[in-house]
């Protein structure tokens, strides 16, 4: 596979690690929304270009702006892709769904290399691009 990852010289982004949740990778497979889209999508997050809904939380259109992601990022060294709905079946998450994934987000920020290594293993999370990667 191909992963193509933009980088800047920004330190943050230069240890940063993408992840998409089991589920996650199962609603995107079904959207059609590979890994490469997701892992330059993460750039423009990093770039700015997203809604910060604030607590660690991030709201990024994909797929022609079809559908909409949910990602949870604490500390800028781990992404993960957590959500994702279309445009035409909801218009946005609701509040209380937003606080649950605040707490989450916080959750997915006291993770250590070790225990996000063992839900790689265990398949509960899908590592899809590497900053140390690039594309080849």
């Amino acid at each position: 596979m191909l992963y193509i990852f933009l980088m800047n010289d920004n330190t943050e982004t230069s240890s940063s690690r993408i992840f998409k949740t089991a589920w996650f990778a199962k609603a995107a497979k079904k959207a059609l929304i590979t890994n490469e889209t997701l892992c330059l999508a993460i750039q423009q997050v990093i770039l700015g270009q997203t809604d910060d809904l604030g607590g660690g939380v991030f709201k990024k259109r994909l797929n022609n702006n079809r559908h909409r992601s949910i990602i949870l990022a604490k500390g800028g060294r781990h992404w993960f892709y957590t959500y994702l709905f279309a445009k035409k079946d909801r218009d946005n998450i609701s509040s209380d769904e937003l606080t649950e994934f605040k707490k989450l987000a916080a959750l997915y920020g006291l993770q250590t290399n070790m225990t996000i290594d063992a839900a790689i293993k265990n398949g509960d999370l899908l590592e899809i691009c590497n900053a140390q990667k690039t594309s080849i």
